[in-house]
């Protein structure tokens, strides 16, 4: 099952939009770690040792081709405007 979904980081209020060309159930994509460290630094010690990440499927398709899949993932991204630095861990498309 090809998905995309959401990654909500509720301590930095920041989303990640990422596509998987199969279900699962654990992986978390692959924003740049240097960005989200980044932000992480900023907050409380005690918010550094606990906090919540969440994930939630927005699409899926059991039937779409790979570039399919990557339009929905960039139609997303525009969507929730997660390349945008202030809401966001996308960096591609470039935000304008």
């Amino acid at each position: 099952m090809k998905q995309i979904y959401k990654i909500t980081y509720l301590a930095t209020n920041k989303i990640y939009i990422g596509k998987v060309a199969y279900e699962s159930f654990r992986y978390f994509g692959s924003p740049d770690i240097n960005i989200v460290n980044e932000d992480f630094r900023k907050l409380p010690i005690e918010t550094q040792k606990d906090y919540t990440v969440r994930k939630e499927i927005l699409w899926e398709s059991a039937s779409c081709s790979d570039s399919q899949l990557a339009k929905k993932e960039a139609k997303f991204i525009k969507q929730f405007q997660s390349n945008n630095p202030d809401v966001g861990y996308n960096r591609w498309p470039k935000f304008n």
